[in-house]
């Protein structure tokens, strides 16, 4: 039973986060960075992709922090789930 509610918590938090970071991404483009959405979304998103960007230099305009942070998110939920299911 907690084995289950735990995996749920963590699935939903994975669609949640990825679900910002998506929405963040495409508001950036249409926007303006002053709306009050786009920079609640920044006030979420931007700390998880800060320390990407130290790492991972843009290529011209195209930022791809984005696309890791989506990718590290869904790596980082699955050795959670691995874990709860090996523990309960």
């Amino acid at each position: 039973m907690v084995e289950l509610v735990l995996v749920q918590l963590i699935v939903l938090t994975e669609r949640v986060l990825s679900l910002l970071v998506i929405v963040y991404v495409v508001l950036s483009y249409f926007v303006s960075p002053w709306n009050t959405v786009r920079r609640t979304l920044a006030r979420i998103v931007e700390p998880m992709l800060e320390p990407l960007r130290r790492f991972i230099p843009p290529l011209g305009p195209l930022d791809l922090t984005p696309i890791v942070l989506l990718i590290l998110i869904s790596v980082v939920a699955q050795i959670l789930i691995s874990l709860v299911t090996t523990i309960f």
